[in-house]
């Protein structure tokens, strides 16, 4: 009964700090640490301890899934380089930098327990996230961000197991602290075998729940699908996490082609209704035990002057690091914005139009089976269009790097919003007194560093984007002209479907040709009972239109030509506007 009072009053405490975060300008998991730091210091309660396995196998999975599923996925592809550099690279840099560092403070730290505590303060945490959307930074800037903080917490986790795990091996076999390379194909293997499961399972989840009608059943299902890419993953030897992250970009980009709009809508406020709990759970619990690592520390090194002083250094090697990095990178990406190859692709994309209208003799690759320079060889055709789509894909993609290039501006706001959290938390307390003597210090660092970049640069971002003068992009969800554009190509596709001889009932049936006359396209818009038509007959009409419109959309996303918030706009007008229709359907049938 205790325990279920107390996560009643931990919800309750969620979602006050998440209602009054926005009016106090204040990001909700700041709030949640100080007040879980204000009870820990109440003298008649009892902490008790937290399992990490209870962040690492029960909250860390459905939070990135679920970050994963809202993932946009044409930014995503356009800055993937940049956030992979973020994600592994730095990683990988700051691990090490702060594994050299570790070794000259702590004394007989083994090298590879300085290089695991490396790991386990390197990535960074999306809260960062939230805090930029709300202060209207690009739309570019959030989603690196947001594809960092999904993309690292996986990298560090796999070096940091592999490192502890070379820690035992090294000294039970040969007595040797040194750090080998033996780690390395343990580490390649753990993200391979991650990619392919999480891949498979994210497949799996979009074809079985497209076949289950029942909206109870596939929630649920849609529940487990992280926990289902996470278990088997790690008992094959890989990162659960990367197998949770790849499972909900496989089923976020399926979503539109196999889910039906009850389901999108469902998951969406479903998922978003989990991760604010669990979220918001874990920074409560940071908070919470602060009382108790304090003491221990106090206890073992005599006051915690040792473990801050360390956590500080730290933490300016961090920065400083991710600002030497981050600078390098922004200096590469204004390179690529410069649009030097837009002549030669523009160029590219001129003699594909003159190949295919027979204008210009085609290359010999693309002739006819007899030789003849033509394209009535369906493999020529496909090959013709598939180099069209690459060439307009990269001429979109130059388009969106020159129309919000990244300045130094933005590359202090990607350093300054590197925040730790949940995963170095988590992470820290995995590592046993059995690996090291040092356990509670290590702890205790780890407990500083996020604690205090959360803080730090936390509390200070707002004024850092005020004092560098960004301007803002406005609306944050919709480019209106955009917005405009891609409402005029689903148009087109509706009416082009009234010709069509696929257009059908739902049961099959076809359309009556004098409705299809008189109605024209009028019936883009929503139908009303007009004319004396038959108002079931408008209600089928327009859901068959729906659905000419979402496959035109289907084939609008993969081309980047237009922005995910522009097609997800779009598909959600789709999505309740059929809701609606089949709602009056059934009205209609009673």
């Amino acid at each position: 009964m205790e325990a279920l009072i107390v996560v009643i009053i931990a919800i309750v405490v969620i979602a006050l700090a998440t209602a009054v975060a926005p009016k106090l300008g204040i990001a909700g998991p700041l709030i949640l640490v100080l007040v879980g730091g204000a009870v820990s210091l109440l003298p008649f309660l009892e902490i008790p301890e937290i399992n990490p396995e209870f962040i690492l196998v029960g909250v860390l999975p459905p939070l990135l899934y679920s970050a994963a599923v809202s993932l946009p996925a044409i930014e995503f592809r356009r800055d993937f380089g940049p956030i992979a550099g973020l994600s592994f690279l730095l990683v990988i840099l700051s691990s090490v930098l702060l594994g050299f560092f570790f070794m000259a403070v702590i004394p007989g730290i083994h090298p590879a327990v300085a290089v695991a505590l490396g790991a386990i303060l390197s990535p960074t945490d999306a809260v960062a996230t939230s805090i930029v959307k709300r202060l209207g930074v690009s739309r570019r800037v959030v989603t690196m961000l947001e594809g960092e903080s999904l993309l690292n917490d996986a990298t560090a986790l796999v070096l940091l197991r592999t490192m502890i795990a070379s820690v035992g091996l090294a000294t039970s076999v040969t007595g040797d602290t040194r750090i080998g390379f033996g780690f390395i194909p343990a580490f390649a293997w753990g993200v391979v075998v991650a990619v392919v499961v999480g891949a498979i399972v994210g497949w799996l989840n979009l074809r079985l729940r497209s076949l289950i009608k029942n909206s109870a059943a596939n929630t649920a299902i849609g529940f487990v699908v992280p926990f289902i890419a996470y278990i088997p993953t790690e008992e094959l030897g890989g990162s659960g996490l990367v197998a949770a992250v790849v499972a909900g970009i496989v089923t976020g980009q399926g979503a539109a082609r196999w889910f039906t709009p009850e389901q999108r809508r469902s998951d969406e406020h479903n998922w978003h209704t989990i991760e604010l709990v669990l979220e918001g759970a874990v920074f409560l619990i940071m908070g919470l035990e602060l009382s108790d690592i304090v003491e221990q520390n106090v206890e073992q090194h005599n006051g915690i002057g040792t473990g801050l002083g360390i956590a500080l250094g730290a933490l300016t090697i961090i920065i400083a690091a991710r600002a030497g990095y981050v600078s390098l990178l922004v200096w590469l990406q204004s390179r690529r914005a410069r649009g030097r190859q837009r002549t030669r692709l523009e160029a590219m994309n001129t003699r594909l139009d003159q190949i295919a209208d027979g204008s210009v003799v085609p290359d010999p690759r693309y002739r006819g089976r007899r030789g003849e320079a033509s394209f009535d060889d369906p493999r020529a055709q496909r090959r013709l269009s598939s180099m069209r789509s690459r060439v307009s894909r990269a001429l979109s993609d130059l388009d969106y790097y020159q129309a919000s290039p990244l300045g130094w501006k933005h590359g202090a706001i990607i350093v300054w919003a590197g925040m730790r959290g949940v995963v170095t938390l988590a992470a820290a307390q995995t590592i046993s007194s059995d690996v090291t003597d040092d356990r509670a210090l290590l702890v205790f660092i780890a407990f500083a560093v996020a604690v205090g970049s959360l803080m730090l640069q936390g509390f200070t971002l707002p004024w850092v984007v005020k004092a560098l003068r960004l301007e803002r992009p406005g609306d944050d969800s919709l480019d209106r002209a955009e917005q405009s554009a891609l409402d005029d190509e689903l148009r087109d596709a509706a009416v082009g479907a009234l010709s069509s001889p696929a257009l059908r009932r739902r049961d099959g049936s076809a359309f009556d040709e004098e409705l299809v006359e008189r109605i024209g396209s009028r019936m883009v818009d929503p139908p009303d009972d007009a004319d004396g038509l038959p108002t079931r007959d408008l209600l089928e009409l327009r859901l068959a239109m729906i659905e000419a419109m979402r496959v035109r959309l289907n084939e609008l996303s993969s081309g980047g030509d237009y922005s995910t918030p522009a097609l997800r706009h779009a598909l959600a007008e789709l999505d309740a506007d059929q809701l609606s229709l089949e709602l009056r359907l059934d009205d209609e049938e009673d």
